[in-house]
């Protein structure tokens, strides 16, 4: 079965992929990542949690550690490898070869990052020498996937751990104009280096195009001209594991928990429904519009299906059809009585409203306010500063955030 890969950025994100039905998680620590500038990060000293968590969930731990490293880094890059040995994480994500040669010679596994941009199988048997899986190039067609994955059993190419070479490939989430997010845009207009982690995705903005020559602008009505859509297999999942795809990777990192939470359950229902013999292309089509409720800048296929140019975004920012409000977090947790206590502190919460509860270690949790106490008295409203209590089958625990969910 092929294996599916969630995205996490913190504790809120890794339970929420655990829950929802993810094979395998991956997740940075500190700067030495593609998401390096993103807020939510792992630390060196999380590690022998994330292990012990995923473990008992039965999920496998990538890190990834997939930048440009500097002879400065070189020191870091030992002791995280260390780290990553002693308390059992799966594998790494790397792309350097400092990185990838000191993590064979600690017998750590290796998966080989999209930034090295493999997209032949003459580079898939060059690397076989150091990693068991390679994330292929993103500009490839399932076509030219599927061609390496038949040479990969015909060639009989075998990784370190002896068995044949797994190919992994993105599945959903952002793409770069980029090939393979090798970017330099943010490092020459901003000295903020993209494949040191560090991107502003300037190219995310709304351009004016102006000839040299007569000074004539052109302003490029409705696309973002450097901004693609999202990329979204789920409507073809079939033909991605008809192609041999062994992982399934979902972009992400530096999304909301929510976001982890609707992508990975989504892409569990599409995998299962394929092995169950259920899968059909409306079903994906259905699956997706519970898809666009999270942050999305509209959907494409990507180059899988053999489309030669991108599709670019129209608006700026997220195209989601719903959004959260924050309104306050948890008090206390009764749980004879199955009642969840939250201190109002912004908006107003009504019976019958959406609401959502992420915490580090509830993950994300969705459900309706059916009825709603203050000081012991049923309301219809809350309002802002009231301590109000509301009936719930989830545990929820004084880290835990409530929002409400709204249409965008």
């Amino acid at each position: 079965m092929i294996e599916l890969m969630a995205p996490c950025g913190g504790w809120e994100a890794l339970q929420a992929a655990i829950d929802n039905g993810a094979d395998s998680v991956y997740f940075g620590v500190d700067q030495l990542n593609m998401r390096a500038r993103a807020t939510m990060n792992f630390t060196l000293g999380d590690l022998p949690e994330i292990a012990e968590r995923c473990s008992k969930a039965g999920v496998r731990t990538y890190l990834t550690l997939n930048t440009i490293i500097y002879d400065h880094d070189l020191s870091i890059i030992k002791k995280v490898i260390d780290e990553v040995k002693n308390t059992g994480i799966t594998a790494i994500i790397a792309s350097d070869q400092a990185v990838i040669a000191y993590a064979r010679q600690k017998e750590v596994e290796i998966h080989i990052s999209t930034q090295l941009n493999v997209t032949n199988i003459e580079t898939v048997k060059f690397y076989a020498m150091f990693a068991d899986t390679m994330v292929l190039s993103r500009e490839l067609s399932l076509s030219q996937v599927k061609k390496i994955t038949e040479q990969i059993v015909k060639e009989d190419v075998r990784g370190p751990n002896g068995e044949l070479i797994e190919i992994e490939i993105f599945g959903h989430g952002a793409l770069c104009v980029a090939v393979s997010g090798k970017c330099y845009m943010s490092l020459h207009t901003d000295n903020s280096s993209a494949n040191r982690g560090a991107c502003i995705q300037n190219c995310r903005k709304k351009y004016t195009v102006i000839d040299q020559e007569t000074g004539t602008e052109l302003a490029i009505d409705n696309e973002y001209i450097m901004s693609p859509k999202d990329l979204c297999t789920i409507d073809f999942l079939d033909q991605v594991i008809d192609a041999g795809v062994k992982v399934l990777k979902i972009e992400g990192r530096g999304k909301a928990p929510e976001y982890v939470a609707t992508v990975t359950r989504c892409y569990r229902k599409a995998i299962d429904a394929y092995y169950a013999g259920t899968y059909t292309t409306e079903f994906g089509k259905e699956l997706m519009k519970e898809l666009e409720t999270v942050y999305n800048r509209g959907f494409w296929g990507g180059y899988y299906l053999g489309q030669e140019l991108g599709e670019f975004s129209s608006k700026p920012g997220s195209l989601a059809t719903q959004k959260k409000v924050y309104l306050g977090k948890g008090v206390h947790y009764y749980p004879k009585a199955k009642i969840a206590e939250f201190k109002i502190e912004a908006q107003s919460l009504k019976k019958g409203d959406k609401i959502l509860i992420t915490g580090p270690t509830t993950g994300v949790y969705e459900t309706v306010a059916e009825s709603i106490f203050v000081d012991d008295e049923q309301v219809a409203e809350t309002k802002k500063g009231d301590q109000c209590t509301i009936p719930l089958e989830q545990r929820i625990r004084l880290s835990d955030k409530l929002y409400k969910i709204v249409e965008a």
